[in-house]
């Protein structure tokens, strides 16, 4: 018999310094700049103050969430007046200034793009080895996107902190851009036909990571150039997401060193 829902874990509150509760409070944190994750709003909040919010979130583009009251609770029992920003730690980047910038500097660009991937330790992980392996940028959607919370600067060991990361509205716009301004797509998925070691990695190029329960967006996986598969001889036949990209991004570093 499964215990009743009341007595189930419930995840940790986040630290105080990661959100900031209140019309007025979370109002003057997107006209000041702040760099915020999302906006959880109580769906039962229709007043003027939350519409003014919704406008200034659409003109900054600031995700915005409608929530039951009891999740906005589960973050903090002081008074919320219905809403809560979750900030990030770090800012988000413009990516086309970033691809332009490493073209204008003699270098192949190196993207990272993350597909629904929802996990902050994965996110953490991931990010600690584009760091490492030169990666010029991560970029994540806006939604269906692990929060760039203090969890996932720890599991990042503080690579959040050294690499640009881009949010973008919609990744596969965001993929027909880098297409356009000249990197190869590459996907890495079950699908694959290839192996990142038969694969050309050399030049201008974005890989795309998906999730490990859902993979690559159909929509994306038609826009790439080269579907890659890492090949394994287990009987589990999968890996975690975080170790995957930095299977690809090694040989991505030994093709660029080697020529």
């Amino acid at each position: 018999m499964k215990p009743p829902y009341n007595n189930r874990p419930r995840r940790p509150m986040p630290p105080a310094d990661d959100f900031i509760i209140g019309m007025h409070p979370v109002k003057e944190a997107i006209l000041s700049g702040k760099t915020i994750d999302k906006i959880l709003i109580d769906r039962l909040e229709t007043g003027a103050a939350t519409k003014d919010i919704l406008t200034l979130c659409s003109e900054n583009n600031i995700p915005v969430q409608t929530v039951p009251p009891e999740k906005l609770k589960r973050i903090t029992h002081k008074t919320h007046q219905g809403i809560i920003a979750l900030l990030s730690p770090v800012p988000f980047c413009n990516l086309d200034n970033i691809v332009i910038d490493a073209f204008e500097k003699g270098q192949d660009p190196l993207i990272v793009v993350l597909d629904r991937i929802t996990d902050v330790r994965n996110m953490g992980a991931i990010a600690r080895s584009c760091e490492c392996m030169g990666v010029h940028a991560i970029v994540i959607p806006e939604k269906n996107a692990a929060r760039i919370n203090h969890e996932a600067m720890k599991s990042s060991a503080g690579a959040l902190l050294h690499i640009p990361l881009c949010r973008e509205e919609n990744l596969k716009a965001t993929v027909l851009k880098l297409r356009n301004f000249g990197l190869a797509i590459a996907g890495v998925t079950e699908k694959g036909v290839e192996t990142p070691y038969s694969s050309d990695l050399k030049g201008p190029l974005a890989i795309v990571m998906g999730s490990e329960e859902d993979g690559i967006s159909d929509d994306i996986i038609r826009q790439c150039d080269h579907l890659v598969q890492i090949p394994m001889q287990g009987k589990i036949n999968s890996l975690n997401v975080s170790v995957a990209t930095g299977v690809v991004l090694y040989e991505v570093s030994r093709q660029r060193v080697n020529g």
